[in-house]
């Protein structure tokens, strides 16, 4: 398997194996080994819920500098929707990009506007594919990889197009290289300013094996810090925002699936309630939806680690934001003069499954192997302690069956009134 560069990390010194991030994990990806947490690379998804839990700060982010962009000539903003709700008494997002142009930004192309397109051509594609129903919304790289490692049968049903990010970027760099004729690709450095881990290990793995199209990704409280000191609200400001209240509304939960105006859909967000509702739809307990949105991220993107404000508040300022904003702003816009879907924005490579590593590839193998694993279970306590450095037993069986550790590495099982218990006979 191709090696996946991870955006969530650990911080070995300070980490105390207390075990407390082992239980929140969604893919049970950690494992405590000599008294310090270990992540697997084949089961992490980068949603950084460990990063949330863990009251040592031993997991981080991992994100370029703001001054990864010194060696461009000319710099892009990409800002995340979420970015307008980490400031306090704000009554105009042109505040918000007037800032990014102060700390030495030269062009701001707001991935809210990009949304706005996202979103019509979503109405677009529900209404002409013939995709698996309900169709699963593509801009989580959350989701993404969550439904490639431990839903693979829904692959097929998330929606084959660019995310707003994407999007923004292919714009943005086109809109500047038409103004500027004289700047070539490598002159224009593109930056993408993102609440959350896991779009940074998107960009960083180039999906479909393309040319990047985003450069790097800064992290939203970085930039905030930097912004804070040089924003002005008591000038004069120009209308320098293309923001509306479709694309706004992307940073919270829902803000995606009411904007396409069909409802037949869900969303969800918290990466709990997100593994719920993929339960469903693989078991067809929601035959009737026709779209789900999906955020890993408690609240959405506002919930993400890399931002600075509450997510309930920040939620609240955008909410607030909206009231001063038009519905959209891209009504009569170039870029939905033609019918359907640009073409240069449709993924044509299928979301793929990956594998875990565990399991062999020939089906009968991994029967027998899956068999071996609920055959040591059983001797197991079942009281998921997490004592052993798994957070289940059932995940324990598994190291067991497949990384071959060792039976006594659970305390409870060495126990001798454990072993009269006569659970021990069964072995």
């Amino acid at each position: 398997m191709d090696k996946y560069l991870h955006s969530v990390t650990l911080v070995a010194d300070k980490c105390h194996g207390c075990t407390h991030c082992l239980n929140y994990c969604p893919t049970e990806a950690i494992r405590i080994k000599n008294g310090k947490a270990e992540i697997n690379p084949d089961r992490c998804i980068d949603c950084g819920q460990c990063i949330r839990v863990c009251r040592n700060k031993a997991k981080k982010s991992i994100y370029d500098p703001l001054s990864a962009l010194d060696k461009y000539k000319f710099k892009i903003a990409l800002p995340a929707p979420t970015l307008y709700g980490q400031f306090d008494n704000l009554d105009d997002v042109d505040y918000v990009v007037q800032g990014l142009y102060d700390i030495g930004f030269d062009y701001v192309y707001e991935v809210s506007r990009a949304a706005e397109l996202v979103t019509e051509y979503t109405r677009r594609f529900l209404k002409h594919s013939d995709l698996p129903k309900p169709v699963i919304s593509s801009a989580c790289p959350v989701i993404l990889r969550l439904i490639s490692l431990r839903f693979p049968s829904l692959c097929s049903h998330v929606m084959p197009m660019m995310s707003p990010m994407e999007v923004a970027a292919i714009n943005a760099k086109k809109e500047v290289m038409d103004k500027n004729p004289e700047l070539s690709e490598d002159d224009i450095g593109v930056a993408f300013i993102s609440p959350c881990p896991a779009k940074v290990s998107y960009v960083k793995n180039h999906p479909e094996n393309r040319r990047p199209i985003i450069d790097c990704v800064l992290s939203m409280k970085e930039i905030y810090f930097n912004m804070i000191s040089k924003m002005k609200r008591d000038t004069p400001l120009k209308n320098v925002s293309s923001s509306g209240v479709v694309g706004l509304s992307w940073a919270t939960s829902g803000g995606e699936s009411t904007a396409i105006f069909n409802d037949k859909y869900l969303a969800a967000d918290g990466i709990v309630n997100v593994i719920k509702v993929l339960d469903q739809i693989e078991n067809n307990a929601l035959p009737t939806l026709e779209f789900v949105e999906l955020n890993s991220c408690p609240g959405g993107c506002v919930g993400g680690v890399m931002t600075v404000a509450d997510p309930f508040i920040a939620r609240a300022r955008i909410q607030g934001l909206r009231r001063y904003l038009p519905v959209t702003r891209i009504s009569g816009s170039p870029e939905l003069a033609k019918e359907g879907v640009p073409e240069n924005l449709i993924i044509h490579t299928p979301l793929n499954k990956r594998s875990i590593g565990y399991f062999e590839n020939n089906a009968n193998l991994s029967i027998g192997v899956m068999a071996e694993i609920e055959k040591v279970n059983a001797l197991l306590p079942q009281i998921d302690c997490g004592a052993c450095g798994a957070p289940t037993c059932h995940a324990f069986a598994e190291d067991v069956v497949c990384k071959g550790v060792d039976m006594d590495e659970c305390p409870i099982y060495k126990l001798p009134k454990f072993a009269v218990g006569g659970n021990n006979e069964n072995k």
